[in-house]
Formats: C-alpha cells, sequence, structure tokens
C-alpha cells in the first residue's frame, strides 16, 4: 500500500513544540494550501487547512526555523486518527504525519543573522566543507 502526500503552504501560525513525558519531541503545525483554480463563484482561489505532526529531529527542526507565514514543503502520510470528545462523541482528526520538511521560499533580508544550517529534516547533517556553488566547469558535464 502506498501512503504519500507532498503539500506545499504557508505556516498559519508558530509551529507547537512540545516534549512528551518519555521526552519525545512533537511539533504541530497548520499550513494553509492555494488550490490550483479559481472558484468559478467567487472568482478567487480557495484554500485548504491542513494540521501537520512532526516527530523528533522534525519536529526541533520546523519549531526553529520556521514561523507564521513561511512557506514549508511538507513530505509525508495521511494519518486519519479516531478519539473521543469531552462530550463522549467519537471523532477523527485526520493530519499529515511529517517524515521531511524543506523550505519552500528563501530567508528574508531581514533573516540574515538567523541563518538556519545546513541540515536535512531526516537528521543527516551535511558535512562543514560542502560548497553548493559550483564555481568552475570542468566541461564533463552530460547536459
Amino acid at each position: 500500500m502506498l501512503n504519500r502526500i507532498i503539500l506545499m503552504g504557508r505556516l498559519v501560525a508558530d509551529p507547537d513544540l512540545k516534549t512528551l513525558d518519555s521526552g519525545t519531541p512533537v511539533c504541530s503545525f497548520r499550513i494553509a494550501c492555494d488550490r490550483d483554480f479559481k472558484n468559478k463563484d467567487t472568482g478567487e482561489r480557495d484554500t485548504d487547512f491542513v494540521n501537520c505532526v512532526a516527530w523528533r529531529s522534525t519536529a526541533e527542526f520546523v519549531s526553529r526555523y520556521f514561523t507564521k507565514g513561511r512557506m514549508i514543503v511538507v513530505d509525508g502520510r495521511l494519518q486519519v486518527r479516531p478519539y473521543t470528545d469531552r462530550d463522549g462523541n467519537k471523532r477523527q482528526a485526520v493530519e499529515i504525519v511529517a517524515g521531511s520538511v524543506y523550505f519552500g521560499d528563501s530567508k528574508s533580508r531581514g533573516d540574515e543573522d538567523d541563518e538556519p544550517p545546513a541540515y536535512q529534516a531526516d537528521g543527516t547533517d551535511i558535512p562543514d566543507n560542502f560548497d553548493p556553488n559550483l564555481d568552475e566547469d570542468d566541461g564533463n558535464l552530460p547536459f
């Protein structure tokens, strides 16, 4: 079975980081995703608001480097979770469990001092000597 979803949207509010009793970090956040087409009645794009949750190092990454209004790309899985509300009614929560998150926009000019380290959300650090800028053309590229 395949359960994979990739969403890109803006954070509706600052992410909410909590730590469980076991010491595991969990971060909840909500993103607004515009639809690709305009509503024929209003002439404007409708927006879907999607609840997301991230765990462990991904949770800490989201909490540290993302704020309200920032564009985020979430790669994860859809989860439907049953629960009982305060009145005893059975309900379902639908959310995206983030496996990886990525920056969907470039940092603004005012954020120069708050540049995040080179980091992948899966916990793999990129070496300090890695330079993504290719200054030299070795002539051996196939394109």
